[in-house]
């Protein structure tokens, strides 16, 4: 007989970590998040069982399920160097919750996911001891997308837990991907021009998103040459290049950078890939920042998942999730473990 190994997916944000478990064979039986939007995307794709709001609010409810594993990312801007990486930051004790859930639903295994600096931090260390207390045993790690298939250089920590065996976080595997590959099929030319604020659920393949670029923008566009940036456009330009561009001569190299076909992308897909001026996010080829639907490709999700929102909370669906491909891996690790 088979067993159906269940779910619990905190701070689900679109649910990329869902989408992860789930092709892995795991049944999600909740989830929260606090946006209205982006939980409404989260149920379009899994059903109505996740809870809208603070996770704060709903502790008793939560504190009757039981589940096999819990996962989540809490919240990643108070420890995200992009925003400071301030100690004040409320959102830094945010693990404490999902922690909780943890002892209460009884699971056997845990995961949790944010950026590098949380593993150096005092909430790291805290989030350790908080889980050897409870009785499981972890492994933390850093992990780079790009290596498990994802078209992508994200890196992303992640802490496991275990109290039925070791707990193991997968090794890298061979399935290399690249740009190239992720954009096979998407038409070079964006289809999408007047987009509205979706109040119900789209397919990624409605997301392929023109911009109107000023004349400046197009011209600066242009001067990027492949694997180039903001550096290429001050050699070859400097009338065209911001004054402040000129005067930071270091840092800064994924600035108005242009992705390159053979190879995974070269930086982290955020919530502001539409923007080139906040990292390396103009097309190959065309003269153009990548759209939302090249976008969700590189971080792995499918063109039939379905999103609400508008652009920009669209775009910061994408940017936050975990890629889908990366969850699997690690689904499949802790699947293993379980089994």
């Amino acid at each position: 007989m088979k067993t159906q190994r269940t779910l619990i997916d905190l701070f689900s944000g679109a649910g990329g970590m869902t989408l992860g478990f789930v092709r892995a064979g795991f049944t999600p039986i909740a989830a929260v998040e606090r946006h209205p939007v982006y939980a409404k995307t989260y149920a379009a794709n899994f059903g109505s069982h996740v809870f809208t709001g603070d996770i704060e609010g709903h502790r008793p409810a939560l504190s009757q399920l039981k589940a096999d594993v819990v996962v989540g990312g809490p919240p990643c801007q108070g420890f995200s160097n992009l925003n400071g990486n301030k100690a004040e930051d409320p959102r830094r004790t945010l693990w404490q919750h999902f922690m909780d859930v943890v002892d209460s639903s009884g699971c056997s295994m845990f995961l949790m996911e944010n950026v590098p600096n949380l593993l150096t931090s005092n909430e790291g260390a805290e989030i350790l001891a908080a889980a050897e207390a409870l009785g499981y045993r972890t492994e933390s790690r850093v992990l780079m997308a790009s290596a498990f298939g994802v078209p992508q250089n994200r890196r992303r920590a992640f802490i496991l837990g275990s109290r039925i065996g070791t707990p193991e976080l997968p090794e890298p595997n061979e399935n290399r991907t690249s740009v190239r590959d992720a954009f096979r099929g998407v038409p070079a030319a964006p289809n999408v021009t007047d987009f509205s604020r979706c109040e119900w659920p789209i397919p990624t393949t409605a997301l392929h998103i023109a911009r109107k670029p000023t004349a400046m923008s197009l011209a600066r566009y242009r001067l990027i040459p492949p694997g180039g940036n903001r550096f290429d456009l001050a050699r070859l330009a400097p009338e065209l290049t911001p004054l402040c561009w000129l005067k930071k001569t270091q840092g800064g190299t994924d600035i108005f950078g242009r992705l390159e076909w053979d190879g995974p992308a070269r930086c982290t897909i955020r919530t502001e890939f539409y923007k080139p001026e906040k990292g390396r996010y103009l097309h190959p080829d065309e003269d153009r920042p990548i759209t939302h639907w090249e976008a969700a490709r590189l971080q792995t999700f499918p063109d039939d998942f379905r999103w609400c929102g508008s652009k920009i909370e669209i775009a910061v669906q994408i940017g936050n999730a975990v890629p889908p491909l990366l969850a699997e891996a690690i689904a499949k690790e802790m699947k293993r473990t379980l089994t």
